[in-house]
């Protein structure tokens, strides 16, 4: 299981919100890409982006700053979500060294889309499905749907989607730790790989979720924990390898 630290991207700084209330930020960095470099000197495999300005606009916003990281960084996968809802916005942050782009509004919205996007881009689509009390969540958080986040998901089963980013929004940024029974079963909902988000803070998420990696659980999102000192990355991420008997 990867554990995957987050870099969350408002007015071009690094911040942590908590439960997606942009109101409620708090600014950890003015230099995304020196905080980049903090998680890649600690060892993470991957990085978790969000535009979150992208994600209320509906578009791309802190492009230049997801660029610069790519850049910084060319060996290093990066997921990135928030604001992508066209496939030319798919294809430019491909081109520009993204790894794996996360549909997250467009994805509830229109769910034909990510079939379009998983045929055009193979291997690099994930969709993100954020929920509270369970109900999936669109729009940066401030729309509440009335479709359960586990039927969603079994809904793209055939569509080549890598894998599910799934938030739980009232754990998000709160650090009270992982939503364990509803991340396992959005894991148990569909085939597709699931990477859990939201009140990740301490070891004992961690070993928690890996814990439950036969049931599809590949990854581990956290934010305001590492920022905070709760969580050190790289003994997060080798506990995680322990338990699944990789050697150190």
């Amino acid at each position: 299981m990867l554990v995957i630290p987050a870099i969350d991207l408002k007015d071009g700084a690094c911040v942590r919100l908590r439960q997606g209330l942009m109101a409620k930020s708090t600014v950890f960095s003015s230099d995304p890409v020196a905080m980049a470099a903090r998680w890649v000197a600690s060892g993470c495999r991957r990085l978790h982006l969000v535009d979150l300005n992208g994600a209320f606009a509906g578009e791309p916003v802190n492009w230049a700053v997801v660029k610069s990281i790519a850049a910084t960084f060319p060996e290093l996968p990066i997921q990135l979500g928030g604001g992508i809802r066209e496939l030319s916005t798919v294809e430019h942050y491909l081109e520009a060294g993204v790894s794996y782009v996360i549909i997250g509004t467009r994805a509830v919205r229109e769910p034909d889309f990510v079939a379009q996007a998983c045929a055009a881009f193979p291997g690099r689509v994930m969709v993100g499905l954020d929920a509270r009390n369970g109900l999936v969540a669109t729009d940066g958080w401030a729309r509440v749907s009335g479709l359960r986040a586990t039927d969603l998901a079994s809904r793209f089963e055939g569509d080549g989607v890598s894998a599910i980013v799934y938030t739980d929004i009232a754990r998000d940024g709160m650090m009270r730790g992982v939503n364990l029974e509803a991340t396992i079963a959005m894991a148990r909902a569909s085939r597709i790989p699931v990477i859990a988000s939201g009140g990740i803070t301490t070891l004992d998420d961690i070993r928690a979720l890996a814990e439950q990696s036969d049931t599809g659980i590949c990854g581990a999102i956290t934010g305001r924990a590492i920022y905070e000192g709760a969580l050190d990355v790289a003994e997060a991420q080798q506990l995680a390898d322990q338990l699944a008997g990789i050697p150190g």
